[in-house]
């Protein structure tokens, strides 16, 4: 039932296959600390501004680097935002810089999809105004139109928008959810659940919906009249696609990556302008028969296989990317697609070419570049590609303590990480509770390294590994730690953060109440105020004001002691108190002159 029209799909359908003839790839962590950040979207017309877009409801700005305290937007409040739900899309129009139009994609709190028009605030073009949301209208059910496409389960949603290189909105819609499809949504022509839509939003602010049917619209055929709306039949979840349409040789083709159920992740590498086609779903995934649930049919003829597949043997969620053909990673990497399994962390890239007669594109072997490139990742949920055609990718934490992060793709090996950030700790009566973010620079760290002594920068008690950044530790005695932690990934070991103080089950003593000095000759007599559990006093004496050239132990209960023959000359002095969690708050300074 599938048009066989790419000889090569057999050999395609293979385990990721590792080639040689690239220089080796590294992905370089730029931020951490997200939510679920599903998009970054580089501003069209405020240089040096990138919009990272989180799933949890917001959109945040960084500027040169810097974030920005303002969200552009902050849909939070109203956001459905539960397993595959939430704001799941960005996308400027081509005429951004001269409408301030943004479009976003997210579920409302009744969890079914809207498409909303925002545009700048006049006094601040990196903040959207929230007065100037418009949510499109579309057709509706009973007839009519509404702000939404209604949702009858909470998955599969799509998500992504994407403008072509014909000035259209595109927008993938997922089949509606729950497995196989229950209403055979993608295969059918009322409803634009399963489906590719394209769509014109150039339209005016008045229009009250909000967009045009562009012309050159497909017909299907002799088929039921389906949605103008619609541009392709037959998907399950198309959650991430674009266009390879920059840079020298691109061939404006549309890279669907379509999310499989039980058996098949798909590539689908559709021709410019080729509109009508059917994907399949859910009558075939993949290239294999579904023969989970009853063969209701297609809505119409020839399916169309896909360009790629890959089996549940090798990931089970792919993330669509770009076709890159920027510079920096070189000419052997230009033209080729880059996408991840979400699942599994990996990244691949895979070649093709166009064929002369058919038009249609011919991928060649697979590339998994993840080992290379310091993963496996997190679940890898979207790319980016920026105005120089270089590749980044977004993973999201799965956690409180696996935070989302983002990476560029560079050339070159794997480098070591960078020093974990944030850490901190909280002690419940003898359990510890230590957490840390990944790092802020360098590589993916593979692990992490949690170093405990009894002084700074000892690791006299332990060395503890782990893959996840927090840890609780039980039974700890009383007493004062000092721990740190260290990055790992393939490539070596990061430096240590700053050591960290933790106290359990006690306080370091306070200051002394009182604390007197005198010299009189060459003895020096000192006297201060017992400080209750202290263990034993130290006195700290220096040349300058807070400085400790000498320290000197005295057991505790004396409140007092007598130094003989000390060598002539100013001298700075204070006292402290210790027990089992350390030292404690230092006495006022006293200044010495010995004569």
């Amino acid at each position: 039932m599938f048009v066989r029209i790419l000889p090569l799909l057999v050999a395609a359908l293979v385990a990721v296959v590792p080639t040689a003839a690239h220089a080796q790839l590294r992905a370089r962590l730029l931020a951490s600390g997200f939510n679920r950040p599903n998009g970054i979207v580089f501003d069209p017309a405020v240089p040096g501004a990138i919009h990272v877009v989180d799933q949890a409801g917001t959109i945040r700005v960084f500027v040169n680097g810097g974030l920005r305290a303002a969200p552009f937007l902050d849909l939070s409040t109203v956001v459905s935002t539960g397993g595959e739900q939430g704001l799941l899309g960005m996308a400027f129009p081509p005429n951004a810089a001269a409408t301030g139009r943004v479009f976003v994609h997210f579920t409302n709190s009744s969890g079914h999809s809207v498409v909303a028009r925002f545009t700048r605030s006049a006094g601040d073009p990196l903040v959207l105004d929230p007065a100037s949301r418009f949510d499109l209208k579309w057709p509706a059910a009973g007839g009519g139109r509404q702000g939404f496409i209604a949702q009858p389960y909470e998955n599969h949603n799509g998500g992504h928008l994407a403008f072509g290189p014909d000035g259209y909105l595109y927008i993938g819609m997922g089949d509606g959810g729950a497995g196989d499809d229950p209403p055979n949504n993608a295969q059918t022509p009322g409803t634009l659940l399963g489906k590719m839509l394209r769509i014109d939003v150039s339209v005016a602010d008045s229009d009250t919906i909000g967009y045009a049917i562009p012309p050159g619209q497909p017909t299907f055929g002799t088929m039921t009249p389906a949605l103008q709306e619609i541009w392709a039949f037959g998907l399950r979840n198309p959650w991430r696609y674009n266009f390879d349409d920059f840079g020298t040789g691109a061939t404006n083709a549309l890279f669907i990556a379509d999310v499989g159920q039980g058996d098949r992740e798909e590539i689908n590498i559709e021709p410019p302008n080729q509109g009508g086609r059917n994907y399949g779903w859910r009558v075939y995934e993949g290239t294999l028969e579904n023969t989970r649930v009853a063969a209701l049919g297609p809505a119409y003829l020839p399916l169309q296989s896909p360009s790629f597949e890959y089996t549940h043997a090798v990931g089970q969620a792919v993330t669509g990317g770009f076709v890159y053909r920027g510079s920096a990673l070189g000419v052997a990497y230009r033209g080729r697609y880059f996408y991840a399994d979400c699942v599994q962390g990996k990244i691949f890239s895979l070649p093709f070419t166009i064929d002369g007669g058919t038009g249609e594109a011919v991928v060649g072997p697979n590339t998994d570049h993840t080992t290379d490139m310091g993963g496996p990742f997190q679940c890898v949920g979207a790319f980016a590609r920026d105005p120089n055609g270089e590749l980044y990718f977004m993973d999201f934490g799965y956690s409180a303590s696996n935070t989302g992060r983002v990476f560029v793709i560079e050339e070159g090996g794997a480098i070591a990480p960078g020093v974990p950030t944030s850490l901190a700790a909280s002690v419940s009566g003898s359990t510890v509770n230590i957490t840390w973010a990944a790092p802020a620079s360098g590589g993916a760290p593979t692990s992490y390294r949690l170093e405990a002594g009894t002084a700074p920068g000892l690791t006299d008690i332990t060395t503890f590994p782990t893959t996840t950044t927090g840890l609780a530790v039980g039974g700890v005695p009383v007493g004062q730690y000092f721990v740190r932690v260290r990055a790992v990934n393939e490539v070596g070991v990061s430096g240590a953060t700053a050591d960290l103080t933790i106290n359990v089950g006690c306080t370091p003593p306070v200051a002394p109440a009182t604390f007197t000095a005198s010299a009189t000759n060459r003895t020096v007599t000192l006297n201060w105020t017992l400080v209750p559990g202290s263990t034993q006093t130290i006195i700290e004496a220096g040349y300058a004001p807070g400085t400790t050239a000498l320290t000197i132990p005295v057991a505790a209960p004396t409140a007092g002691v007598a130094f003989a023959g000390v060598p002539p000359g100013t001298y700075y002095v204070r006292t402290r108190g210790v027990n089992a969690c350390g030292q404690g708050t230092a006495s006022v300074e006293r200044t010495l002159v010995v004569q």
